[in-house]
């Protein structure tokens, strides 16, 4: 990777500021639980009042002796803040404190580096990486003004900051082409499926609500799952087969967070385009979280911003075994549609009324049941063939054929439509209601 991260197990101290706008406010729990999903080692978290941040150090310079002091009397590492910080702040803050100092970007973007495993995270973290650092790369060098001259070492005359600025928009380059046939890819697997008539489910949800332990109970599958925020970064995507519906593909995706940082979401578009082209969104909600309907607006501004609000959302309360009195259910709407169903995949309690709903709802758009064709239709069972659409063939006393069909209702509608003659007309038996 272009940036290599330090090593793990630093020392650092937290620092949150409290009377900001209710917008723009973070949760500090949330933030400890980030630093340490870094590995880092929480030794002091200050709180501080600011209602008025200051350009120069966003706190006061009185709060900025402070914390000098309690980072070389703590022999702290490094100084985190629970809050975007500028470039000139982050190095104001540094010279200040004479250690390392990140903001909650940064913070994230750590986490990232540490979670990805395909080359494909792995370019997406490094352009994160790249963007976010090529916005700090100021004259603070103390080493050369100039490149070395001397014999065989003339160069063009480029200061080292600007060398560093045309290798940064080289590599940037580099990467965001890699990344472009990443997604065309990705297209081409997405049409592939369309194609087959192969439904798509994408699991969405904020950040450890345990979309991965559902992945793996519902799938079989072995995705890394694990107590801590972002265990998963790769998407993973399975075939699953459901009763009366046939095959779907199910996809694990990144969790969101509040403020996720739009770097992230930029460098990520070909990963979070798996949800924007889903015919099914699962909102994966941690039933047991407090602050549950933040979490569930900071979601539905993510799925805003990539594209897909306008899908069709299952909400999936997960995690009931750590509630009192809450069974596994399905929750229904005015229309009888489900609409939230309440399970804990940990203990795999409710599993089957997921599969369920998930078949009802992607069933509104199929049409499934058995055809009774007459003989002289047949260039219309051939096309009912052709098509893949037919999962069982049987014959009635007349000869005619029994076909037990699956295919979305526009695509039957046109076949039929041809044969001036309306679907139910031919229909035997719905095997889907």
């Amino acid at each position: 990777m272009f940036f290599e991260r330090h090593g793990g197990g630093e020392r650092a101290i937290l620092v949150h500021l409290e009377g900001q706008d209710p917008e723009a406010r973070e949760d500090p729990q949330e933030f400890q639980d980030l630093v340490s999903s870094a590995g880092a080692e929480t030794v002091a978290f200050v709180n501080v009042s600011r209602h008025q941040p200051t350009a120069k150090f966003l706190i006061g310079s009185g709060k900025v002796e402070e914390l000098h002091d309690l980072v070389h009397s703590e022999k702290a590492d490094l100084v985190i803040f629970n809050h975007t910080l500028t470039p000139s702040q982050e190095r104001n803050l540094e010279r200040a404190f004479e250690c390392r100092v990140i903001d909650r970007t940064g913070l994230i973007l750590d986490i990232f580096a540490q979670r990805a495993r395909t080359h494909e995270g792995k370019l997406q973290v490094e352009l994160a990486q790249l963007e976010h650092m090529s916005t700090r790369l100021v004259r603070g060098w103390t080493h050369l003004e100039r490149q070395k001259g001397g014999i065989g070492m003339r160069g063009p005359g480029e200061t080292q900051l600007e060398t560093d600025r045309r290798l940064l928009r080289v590599r940037l380059r580099q990467i965001k082409a890699r990344l472009e046939k990443v997604r065309s890819q990705r297209e081409q697997a997405r049409r592939g499926r369309r194609r087959a008539d192969i439904p798509s489910v994408s699991l969405v949800g904020y950040t450890n609500a345990g979309k991965s332990t559902l992945f793996n109970a519902v799938t079989q599958a072995h995705v890394y799952a694990a107590d801590q925020l972002f265990a998963t970064l790769d998407p993973t995507l399975r075939r699953l087969e459901l009763a009366d519906l046939g095959p779907i593909v199910l996809a694990d995706t990144v969790g969101f967070i509040r403020h996720l940082p739009h770097k992230l979401v930029e460098a990520f578009r070909a990963t979070l385009e798996e949800s924007s082209n889903s015919d099914l969104l699962v909102h994966v909600i941690d039933a047991h979280e407090p602050e549950r309907q933040a979490q569930i607006e900071q979601v539905l501004a993510v799925l805003g911003e990539i594209g897909a609000k306008d899908l069709p959302i299952l909400e999936v309360y997960n995690k009931v075994d750590l509630l009192e009195n809450v069974e596994p259910q399905i929750q229904r709407g005015e229309d009888g549609k489900p609409q939230r169903v309440w399970l804990s995949a940990r203990d795999s309690k409710g599993l089957e009324l997921l599969e369920q709903a998930i078949a009802e709802l992607l069933a509104e758009d199929l049409f499934v049941a058995t055809l009774r064709l007459p003989q002289q239709l047949g260039r219309l069972r051939a096309q009912f063939f052709a098509m893949g659409a037919v999962q069982s063939e049987g014959h009635d006393e007349a000869g005619q054929s029994l076909l037990a069909v699956r295919i979305p209702r526009a695509e039957l509608n046109r076949l039929v439509s041809r044969e001036g003659m309306e679907p139910d007309a031919f229909v035997e038996q719905h095997t889907l209601q």
